[in-house]
């Protein structure tokens, strides 16, 4: 990876930063966009002692503002003189119906819209610096919903926290899907994948709700069961990270595009996440939302 530059969202912590060590290791440029600068420079920080790497920087990114997005691609586009590899990273998962800057549902705002505009922003880069990547970190969550619901995709109507995390992830999935055909021939791939499921990030994610939901004692129990649970079918970050270097760096799948990933190869997705027609209506509607078309 030497010469080449990373980004890599959501870097500061769990399988975002274990990635941008990585690429950090194989001699990249590494750029972590994150929300918090504080967080990030740490994570930098530690990165370039633990590598030697002192090409780490931080740039903020908030996905739950579309302002936000436009100036760190801003940012990005003039400083930059190439884009390798993006790694769309960060998420949120099974939070209260909160709203982003924009009014959007808070879990399809960030895990979706934001990294939409973000990729779309960074395309002309990314074909500049060809053969490039688009990895987008999903999640085997997708495969339990029957489909985004676009007469409500801002989910106004009967919310459910759990419901909405499967419809982000879809979400991703059918967008790295078309995005792969609309690159078709242009030398940048676009791939997405499950990480894993990964304790310390649903424990840090679900911690607060299930206190809210159950008070201080039961969600301590509560706590401890989805911990042991998780503990004998869950990866560490480290673990969790491979499939994400896999498909950001592997030679083997240097042309591959428009796939699933799990486990570093290729996975069937449900029936959902291959639907071409759905994938569009997506990318249109998505288009409509962010402002790249009126």
């Amino acid at each position: 990876m030497d010469g080449k530059t990373v980004i890599i969202t959501g870097a500061n912590t769990g399988i975002g930063k274990v990635t941008a060590r990585d690429m950090a290791e194989r001699g990249a440029r590494v750029i972590l966009a994150c929300r918090s600068l504080e967080k990030a420079e740490q994570a930098a920080k530690d990165i370039r002692s633990q590598t030697g790497n002192e090409n780490v920087i931080v740039h903020k990114l908030d996905l739950a503002s579309l302002t936000s997005v436009r100036q760190f691609a801003k940012v990005i586009n003039e400083a930059e003189p190439r884009l390798d590899v993006l790694i769309n990273n960060a998420g949120v998962m099974g939070c209260p119906r909160w709203v982003t800057e924009d009014g959007f549902e808070m879990q399809f705002g960030v895990n979706h819209l934001g990294h939409f505009l973000l990729t779309n922003l960074l395309l002309d880069k990314l074909k500049q610096s060809a053969p490039s990547r688009v990895v987008t970190v999903s999640s085997l969550a997708h495969v339990f919903t029957t489909g985004l619901d676009f007469d409500d995709i801002k989910y106004e109507k009967d919310y459910d926290p759990a419901e909405s995390y499967k419809r982000s992830k879809l979400a991703n999935v059918l967008f790295s899907r078309e995005l792969a055909r609309r690159l078709k021939g242009t030398g940048v791939t676009s791939n997405s994948l499950h990480p894993g499921v990964i304790y310390t990030e649903i424990h840090r994610q679900q911690e607060e709700r299930l206190r809210e939901a159950l008070g201080e004692r039961l969600s301590r129990v509560a706590n401890k069961i989805i911990e042991g649970f998780v503990g004998i079918i869950g990866k560490t970050w480290e673990e969790g990270a491979q499939t994400t270097i896999c498909c950001a760096v592997a030679e083997e799948w240097e042309n591959t595009t428009g796939l699933y990933f799990s486990d570093c190869v290729p996975k069937e997705t449900s029936a959902a996440g291959m639907d071409d027609k759905a994938a569009a209506q997506l990318w249109d509607i998505s288009e409509k939302m962010v402002g790249l078309k009126s």
